[in-house]
């Protein structure tokens, strides 16, 4: 068979808690076991309104989480939350932003709890066209309202050593450009404000390996969604397992390679197979060892 000799990239290889039927059918334990066995160094836990990693947990409950996956020998790779979507931090309800407000310092004194620095933050919603009922924001007050936010955060980030990492998102209809994105993150002229960069987040209309070398350095952390171009809907289903897509991979972690980014690349998928779901794990960690130059 026929192989060539391949450049390996020093990325850490993680996996986000939604490709996992959990808490459905696998406890945490079970999904921490089995990302180990599949060759993950870590794993993104969700942070919800309820369950064992949630706004109801105590800090007793938060840290028996990070102990679990100590002792199972995995990372916790960064915390994310879909809680952005029905409470955005720039809703035109007060209440709504407020609640918005509460639940993203908890999410950041729950990554300090569990071990990691790392919180994806959602920063603004001009319009989700895919979430019910969802008002419209005007844009320069969605930019006011995020920016009033992310500042009122910051305080909370820097005591608890946690970074806020600001995701592009195309289906919010706000910083849909590396260059907006640029001017958000360098306006606090903080440390602890920098990018979670998703690569299929912008697939639909724009390609990752262009917004790398503009975001730079301001990368913290990485999403890797498989998208194909040959497709013009966008549900989550549209998202695709690793490597069944039009993503130049290549491409990306050559980029990556490039701004010296050494972290996480984690892979983020939103339904678990009905039958074998464990198949997804492993077929996931074996597609990134590719994508990583590992195998070939």
């Amino acid at each position: 068979m026929f192989r060539r000799k391949r450049q390996g990239y020093d990325m850490k290889k993680s996996i986000n808690l939604w490709a996992f039927p959990y808490p459905g059918k696998w406890t945490l334990r079970q999904c921490f076991e089995l990302a180990k066995d599949a060759g993950f160094d870590a794993v993104e836990i969700n942070f919800e309104l309820e369950g064992e990693f949630s706004a109801k947990s105590s800090d007793r409950d938060l840290r028996r989480v990070g102990r679990l996956a100590r002792r199972v020998g995995i990372e916790i790779s960064g915390v994310c939350s879909f809680l952005f979507w029905p409470y955005p931090l720039t809703d035109n309800d007060p209440a709504k932003r407020s609640r918005a407000m509460e639940l993203t310092g908890r999410m950041i004194e729950a990554a300090r709890l569990v071990g990691t620095e790392n919180v994806l933050v959602v920063p603004g919603v001009v319009y989700a066209p895919w979430v019910k009922d969802a008002e419209p924001v005007p844009p320069e007050v969605c930019d006011q309202r995020a920016r009033e936010a992310i500042r009122a955060l910051l305080p909370k980030a820097e005591r608890e050593g946690v970074y806020l990492n600001i995701e592009n998102i195309f289906a919010n209809a706000y910083l849909l450009s590396p260059q907006e994105m640029n001017q958000f993150v360098d306006s606090f002229q903080h440390p602890r404000v920098r990018v979670h960069f998703d690569t299929g987040n912008i697939m639909q209309y724009q390609f990752p390996e262009h917004w790398i070398p503009i975001l730079g350095q301001r990368i913290k952390n990485v999403h890797f969604k498989e998208w194909d171009k040959r497709t013009s809907e966008f549900t989550l289903y549209t998202f695709r397992t690793l490597l069944d897509g039009t993503t130049n991979w290549p491409a990306v972690v050559t980029e990556l390679d490039k701004i010296g980014y050494r972290d996480y690349v984690t892979f983020e998928y939103f339904h678990p197979f009905e039958h074998y779901p464990e198949a997804l794990i492993y077929q996931s960690s074996e597609a990134l060892d590719w994508i990583l130059g590992r195998k070939g």
